[in-house]
């Protein structure tokens, strides 16, 4: 496999452009490209070790998509994850266009190729993350079809430079999150509090995900004490507290791990998750959201866990720089006002 410098391979609109998936043995390949695009700022240690690369592959829960001329110079690459290989929705990441090859769409081919590949092997769908310093990543998904269903502030560590940044300043960017609808699954109820169904309702008209607003019966019981644990993050500086029953305590539990986590541990940020397919996350989350200093940041389906959790998140003593912030549809400009209403609210 040719990985000549960007410098050397330069692509014509004429070049062929070849896509097709690593094999487990050609792992270096991707060790390659991000190197040469983040150097060893990439906030996903795994791209580092072919050894770990190949045992994804092998155990198909990673897709590594490249594009590549004739004589096999790379271009770029796109990987298709999930965590168990018995999800129903992949995520999209590791996106690298190498220098050259920008501008021709090399992105939009890796991912319309992932996304035949994934609709035909039955998946329902793709989510992915795409950078809100510039609206081109974003148009590239709406391209094929994706939506966005969220905006996290805050996202990527101020660490991960990237050789395509705009800003070369260091400091922590938001993502836009969008998914990309491949096959009809069933309509689960999504149980989320009454001041939050108005934009839920357009991002799944938007999105097509499958979900139905649900009310919650006024006599569902409640535990006394939350289910939960807490991820640290610690290549992000963030942590994401993961609920899997709100109790009466949930506002108390959270306001003392978000303490730790920003203060104690000076963390950036922290985003909590809460699962839409239990009615206890309607009703606590109506009683005692003014209380956990969190603000709306989206829906996405939960790769880690069962079901579709509704993120809100949280910040520390930290430049967010959301003037820079842009979007690329209209339904996306709706959901970010909407995000950074919420978050002046909640501050």
């Amino acid at each position: 496999m040719n990985t000549q410098s960007s410098e050397q391979a330069q692509v014509t609109d004429e070049a062929e452009v070849h896509i097709r998936f690593l094999a487990a043995e050609e792992s270096s390949v991707l060790v390659d490209l991000v190197r040469e695009a983040y150097g060893d700022t990439y906030d996903a240690e795994w791209v580092y070790q072919p050894d770990q690369i190949a045992h994804r592959i092998k155990t198909r829960t990673l897709h590594s998509a490249i594009g590549h001329l004739s004589d096999g110079t790379i271009l770029g690459h796109m990987a298709l994850m999930v965590e168990e290989s018995t999800e129903r929705v992949m995520h999209a990441g590791v996106a690298v266009v190498r220098d050259a090859a920008r501008g021709h769409h090399i992105f939009e081919k890796l991912k319309r190729f992932a996304a035949q590949w994934a609709t035909e092997a039955g998946y329902l769908g793709i989510f992915s993350e795409a950078t809100a310093a510039h609206p081109y990543s974003q148009k590239a998904n709406i391209a094929l079809g994706a939506h966005e269903t969220g905006f996290l502030l805050g996202w990527i560590p101020s660490t991960v430079s990237n050789n395509a940044a705009l800003d070369p300043d260091p400091h922590r960017q938001s993502v836009a999150l969008f998914y990309l609808k491949l096959n009809n699954g069933e309509n689960r109820p999504m149980f989320v509090p009454q001041s939050h169904q108005g934009i839920l309702a357009s991002i799944l008209e938007t999105s097509g995900l499958h979900g139905e607003i649900a009310m919650a019966s006024s006599d569902i019981h409640i535990v006394d004490k939350s289910v939960l644990s807490v991820e640290e993050k610690d290549d992000h500086n963030s942590a994401v507290i993961h609920v899997e029953v709100p109790g009466y305590d949930l506002a108390q539990v959270v306001k003392r791990i978000r303490a730790e986590q920003l203060h104690a541990k000076g963390r950036d940020a922290v985003y909590l998750d809460m699962p839409l397919q239990v009615p206890q996350t309607q009703i606590v989350l109506e009683k005692q959201e003014g209380d956990l200093q969190f603000s709306f940041a989206g829906i996405f389906p939960n790769r880690d866990r069962k079901g579709d959790v509704l993120r809100l998140q949280s910040f520390g003593d930290v430049d967010l720089h959301i003037a820079d912030i842009v979007t690329a549809s209209d339904h996306g400009n709706e959901l970010f006002a909407y995000v950074l209403e919420n978050l002046q609210a909640r501050q």
